[in-house]
């Protein structure tokens, strides 16, 4: 079992439960408690590495905490940090989609640049009803994000690349043509030879409006629709059902039918299609163009705060906002002496906690479903 995902809670578990037992239940709530007991372990064990690190470099945590916890409760740096967290959840669940096939998808950086750079093309040059430019607009970058993930798709389904190193490489490759085509093509010239170089403007109808206004944008709601969805299509229909059966085992799902090939390219059409969104709140939401000051390091993130929610939607929401508030607070943090780079220490250790707790309560959880599963046999097979 891949350190990505999560546990299993049963040997077999089918789209749909209308009869479950209680045992069963018990199962199923044993096996989120023990997710996120990973988790919130994992954190705790980089918050102490984190509090020794700063011990050597001179800095005291109890002020940084005191920083910290002084800043955390103002409303202004909760607005802040719930609008960090909006890129990080999308782009986790990019990574997670990918995942519960046993994909890795590192390319979600490269897609979500993808898809912001044609969305800002195409909704720049439509004049259509506020919403439905909009939605037209969300429409274009989830399918530049799912056509350029789709490359690796068809090249881990027909020549057996790894996705791994395909989508790394297709993040460089994207760089360098949204470099070019924008340089080329699509540089807009106001006349008024402003230093700002960037996309012809999206009109006002193509923008997001604010939830709270100049504090968290609407982008907010398309968010948690996503994570919603995300729920609904991995846990409760068919389709997750063969997407997490063709992850865990292609060969038996191949014999019930299912074409681990297919969901391979389908897993990371729709991957790279939530990859795609994930630039579209800075798109829509703050600047209504493109250009060379766009956001960097969402996808890499998406896969931190994938990795600490355990590909769950909740935990993928809460890890989210968690990455939101250590992002908010290196601002703070630097006005007393504490530098940026410590806040990517402190993701750093956190990561590489997480992948460690992961994999070691992952090995323990799952020797201690396979002897529960042969003692129950063993005295179902002595009566």
């Amino acid at each position: 079992m891949s350190i990505i995902d999560d546990p299993p809670s049963d040997p077999v578990e089918r789209p749909k439960h209308p009869g479950l037992t209680a045992e069963r239940r018990r199962a199923r709530l044993e096996a989120g408690l023990v997710m996120a007991g990973s988790s919130v372990s994992a954190v705790i064990i980089a918050l102490i590495l984190s509090a020794a690190l700063l011990v050597l470099t001179g800095k005291s945590p109890l002020d940084v905490l005191s920083t910290m916890w002084d800043t955390a409760t103002t409303t202004r740096f909760q607005y802040e940090t719930i609008e960090r967290a909006i890129p990080f959840v999308i782009s986790a669940i990019a990574f997670a989609v990918a995942a519960k096939m046993n994909l890795f998808n590192i390319g979600v950086e490269g897609q979500y640049l993808f898809g912001m750079f044609w969305a800002a093309v195409a909704g720049a040059y439509v004049d259509l009803p506020g919403p439905i430019h909009v939605l037209f607009i969300l429409v274009v970058g989830a399918a530049a994000g799912a056509f350029w993930a789709g490359i690796a798709g068809y090249l881990k389904v027909q020549l057996g690349v790894s996705e791994i190193i395909s989508t790394i490489m297709l993040n460089a490759i994207a760089l360098q043509i949204i470099d070019w085509l924008f340089n080329d093509f699509f540089r807009f010239d106001d006349g008024t030879g402003s230093l700002d170089v960037r996309t012809k403007p999206i009109p006002d109808s193509g923008l997001m409006p604010d939830i709270v206004d100049g504090r968290v944008n609407g982008f907010l709601v398309v968010s948690l629709i996503v994570a919603a969805a995300y729920y609904v299509l991995v846990s409760k229909s068919r389709f997750g059902f063969r997407l997490r059966a063709s992850g865990l085992n292609p060969t038996a799902a191949s014999t019930s039918g299912i074409s681990s090939k297919k969901m391979v390219l389908v897993a990371m059409l729709i991957s790279g299609g939530v990859a795609g969104l994930a630039g579209l709140q800075y798109l829509i939401g703050d600047a209504g163009a493109y250009g060379p000051s766009r956001p960097s390091g969402y996808g890499f993130s998406g896969l931190s705060v994938a990795l600490l929610g355990r590909n769950h939607p909740v935990g993928i929401v809460l890890a989210g906002v968690l990455w939101g508030f250590l992002e908010a607070s290196a601002g703070p943090l630097q006005l007393v002496g504490i530098p940026r780079s410590i806040v990517n220490v402190i993701q750093g250790i956190t990561l590489f906690s997480v992948v460690i707790v992961n994999g070691i309560v992952n090995r323990w959880y799952t020797k201690r479903t396979t002897e529960r599963a042969a003692a129950r046999l063993s005295m179902e097979a002595g009566e």
